[in-house]
């Protein structure tokens, strides 16, 4: 028996049609589903029945149009942070007939494929060297043509996973240049990745200089037990995880972890909805219980197009 599972995106390739339209086929009942952890699983079996009935006529896959809009009643909120579940649930409860989803992708990932219609929520942590800000300049330049709505969720600590008592003393940028550093870096598309590249390209440093720049881990929590283990010196990430980690941590900025959405007919409710909940006293506590956020800004709209 085949026990091989697909994500929602492996299974987009093999129909070939977006991933917008394999969350509409799930919705509907037509594909079977499952989670494993956080993420969406497609059985193999389940899979070649449905290719099978394709081929015979007796289902039709109808593409979902990529026009930036909720795709029936599915919300799909993208990003990594820990707190993106908390904001899921309450959507949940607020829109019952809504089926919520995450994506675990990374910002500029997210973003670029928000401009081509996936996804409804996205969470953004993306740094510009040039102005020194945070979100604003990459959805100008991104969304371009789209009306959008972007509200802070929270600002967190970014900085260097170190091993502990920080052997190598590592303390900003520069030191982690040269071949006796072992750098773990975070994938392609993602805030952290932005960020190191960024701060590469300001601090005038050459990325071949750095051992380790084209090792790439997909979470913050695979770069801290990269360095927990041994197998590297030093990586970026969020305070939070060096706390679930036996790492220590040397602050670097403080990032603005904003949400945007499509200003649209279909999002409307989803907006106030949003908006309400991180502006809630219920949901500050909530982050204040779990610790190491700065909600000073949380709630407040950063950006809005018409």
């Amino acid at each position: 028996m085949d026990h091989h599972s697909y994500t929602t995106e492996e299974v987009a390739k093999r129909l070939k049609v977006s991933k917008l339209t394999v969350y509409d086929l799930i919705k509907k009942g037509e594909l079977p589903s499952y989670r494993v952890g956080r993420q969406m699983r497609i059985d193999a079996a389940d899979l070649d029945q449905y290719i099978k009935q394709m081929k015979t006529g007796k289902v039709q896959v109808t593409p979902v149009k990529n026009d930036g809009s909720s795709i029936l009643n599915t919300c799909i909120i993208s990003g990594q942070e820990l707190t993106l579940d908390m904001l899921a649930k309450r959507i949940e409860n607020r829109l019952p007939s809504s089926n919520v989803l995450r994506a675990y992708q990374g910002s500029l990932t997210s973003l670029v494929k928000m401009y081509q219609g996936e996804g409804s929520i996205v969470s953004l942590h993306l740094f510009d060297g040039e102005t020194g800000t945070y979100n604003v300049p990459y959805v100008k330049r991104i969304l371009v043509g789209q009306p959008c709505i972007m509200i802070n969720l929270l600002s967190r600590n970014v900085g260097f996973y170190v091993r502990k008592g920080n052997p190598k003393r590592i303390k900003a940028w520069a030191d982690i240049s040269g071949s006796t550093i072992k750098f773990v870096n975070r994938e392609k598309g993602s805030g952290i990745r932005v960020l190191v590249d960024e701060q590469l390209r300001i601090q005038k440093l050459n990325k071949a200089d750095i051992s380790g720049y084209e090792w790439e881990e997909s979470n913050h929590l695979g770069v801290a037990t990269q360095v927990a283990n041994g197998n590297a010196d030093v990586g970026v990430g969020s305070e939070k995880f060096s706390q679930i980690v036996n790492v220590d941590f040397i602050p670097i900025m403080k990032e603005q972890y904003d949400l945007v959405i499509l200003k649209n007919k279909e999002n409307e409710e989803l907006i106030e909805v949003v908006k309400d909940i991180l502006q809630s006293e219920e949901f500050h506590n909530e982050l204040n219980a779990i610790g190491g956020y700065d909600i000073t800004k949380t709630g407040q709209i950063v950006y809005e197009t018409n």
